[in-house]
């Protein structure tokens, strides 16, 4: 873990956005154009020209916060051939990130109640378009997830959603029914010295005050969770003050 960690901040003092320019082509003039189009960005997505979306995430100032996720969920640097599945994607950043790494297919979904909240899904398809992706998007509730509706998927992303829950363990049993390899869980935790698992209900805006969190739970009942849903192999990947990432096989 403390390799991790030196590795993490080592890479992120050398992360510097990619100077080129992107994929489409576009002209850096419209790239900003398309970028200030957007009235609400959460991820910090790389565009070209040494250009960042100003995504919320991890505050407005700081550039390398997505990145920082990047690191700390261990993606695999090789997904060739793979069909990847990225739950709560969106402006999508981790769902072009797979693309990048050679995924043969990615879909990348996300619920209404967060559309509502801040914009539409306008910084997933200005992304796309700069980009010039080949990532589908879908509006679909996490619940509605079933190899009926979507298929199967080699890798599955489950980035900062479990806690914005009502039902983590049925979100985490459709998840694991269409998860052939491996899931990636980042997700908010609760560090107690509990030796039981537990799980922390916030009726209200206790937590962050937002009223869409609603689960915290220590590491005991996270992998009790995962273990429940149908994961038979958990390995904890990283822990960074109160966030914990997991890969959960098959």
């Amino acid at each position: 873990m403390k390799l991790l960690k030196k590795f993490c901040k080592q890479k992120k003092e050398e992360y510097q956005p990619s100077q080129e320019s992107p994929k489409s082509l576009m002209s850096k003039e419209e790239v900003i154009r398309l970028i200030n189009s957007v009235p609400f960005w959460w991820h910090k997505i790389e565009v070209g020209y040494g250009l960042l979306t100003p995504g919320h995430q991890g505050g407005i100032e700081n550039k390398t916060a997505t990145y920082e996720t990047l690191l700390r969920i261990e993606m695999p640097e090789n997904l060739n051939n793979k069909r990847v599945l990225d739950i709560g994607a969106w402006d999508g950043y981790f769902s072009f990130e797979a693309e990048k790494r050679g995924a043969s297919e990615v879909l990348a979904i996300d619920s209404h109640y967060r559309l509502e909240k801040d914009s539409d899904k306008s910084g997933f398809e200005v992304a796309k378009k700069i980009l010039a992706s080949n990532v589908k998007y879908q509006i679909m509730d996490v619940y509605d997830i079933s190899n009926k509706n979507i298929g199967y998927y080699d890798v599955v992303l489950f980035l900062g959603v479990l806690y914005h829950l009502k039902h983590p363990l049925l979100a985490l049993e459709k998840i694991a029914e269409v998860t052939k390899e491996l899931m990636i869980l980042e997700t908010f935790y609760v560090n107690d010295d509990n030796k039981k698992a537990v799980g922390y209900f916030y009726e209200k805006d206790e937590l962050n005050k937002d009223s869409t969190n609603w689960w915290g739970f220590n590491k005991k009942c996270i992998e009790a969770l995962l273990r429940t849903a149908g994961f038979n192999k958990i390995k904890k990947i990283s822990e960074r003050g109160d966030r914990i990432v997991y890969h959960c096989f098959k």
